[in-house]
């Protein structure tokens, strides 16, 4: 495939002031992964200097190898059992009025590491009672009994991510159904948890295909999509098959509000967490 150049808008410079130093102190300090760093999100200077940050639990070694992620992969060490806690300290530290957690996947564990999940969300809670809570997790191979430890914990916001349409999907994704994913949407909704997703354009998808998943999440419940433009992370990863238009994005967010989402984020570089915060007070006004 020929290389595609790299538009304008999505050229952008990470400045840091001193609360992008406070989190990266803190990040450090803790011994904390981020998918901030490992997904080499294009928003690290604007969240971090904001004092936000998504935390990734379980590792920074995932046990899947999808074609757009910079997550690396391999086998991923033990658990750390003093995660949950420290993960649930640096959010006190940071004073975050809403915290977004991730993780990679871990089928490597029996429980493909769900009860972690769960002690996770436990000890933020406790220890940070008035800061609200977004979890994006994996799909847990559909198992419903490992989704259920994830819902019974009880974040405010449960988010797991399309990454792209039907088509594409067998493409990239490496064990990742599109069809086990809209049935985690389902659970969730399903739970009462407001359900959010992510998608990512630029893959070669047709504009109709995006509305056809649209279509879908929302058949199954979802109430928050994110769409963003895909950004190769290296040579070896899927190429981009376009840059897609600021204005076939700000089209992809009148489209999805019209058929029903309560919160559309579309822009090149969106990300899944990207203005996290404003979509739960959006979704609760």
């Amino acid at each position: 495939m020929e290389h595609v150049k790299k538009p304008e808008w999505l050229k952008i410079s990470i400045g840091t002031n001193e609360r992008y130093t406070e989190t990266k102190k803190v990040v450090d300090t803790h011994k904390l992964h981020t998918i901030c760093s490992s997904g080499r999100c294009p928003n690290l200077g604007e969240c971090w200097g904001k004092g936000t940050a998504t935390f990734m639990i379980g590792g920074e070694i995932c046990t899947r190898s999808c074609k757009f992620c910079n997550t690396r992969t391999g086998k991923p060490l033990p658990l750390d059992p003093q995660e949950p806690e420290r993960v649930a300290d640096s959010i006190r530290l940071m004073k975050l009025n809403h915290a977004v957690v991730t993780s990679v996947d871990r089928d490597d564990l029996e429980d493909l590491g769900a009860s972690h999940w769960a002690r996770t969300i436990a000890a933020i809670k406790q220890t940070n009672p008035d800061t609200t809570l977004e979890a994006l997790i994996p799909d847990f191979q559909g198992r419903a009994e490992l989704i259920r430890l994830v819902t019974d914990a009880r974040p405010n916001i449960l988010s797991h991510n399309m990454e792209t349409v039907r088509r594409i999907s067998p493409l990239v994704r490496s064990a990742a159904r599109y069809d086990t994913s809209l049935k985690v949407i389902r659970q969730i909704a399903e739970s009462g948890i407001t359900a959010k997703s992510g998608i990512m354009v630029g893959l070669g998808e047709t504009v109709e295909e995006v509305e056809e998943t649209m279509d879908d999440l929302l058949a199954n419940g979802c109430k928050i999509l994110t769409i963003g433009q895909y950004l190769q992370p290296s040579r070896n990863h899927y190429p981009v098959a376009e840059y897609v238009t600021p204005e076939q994005f700000q089209a992809y967010k009148e489209t999805g509000l019209s058929k029903g989402f309560e919160v559309v984020e579309s822009g090149p570089l969106v990300r899944s967490s990207y203005h996290a915060e404003k979509h739960f007070l959006k979704i609760n006004k």
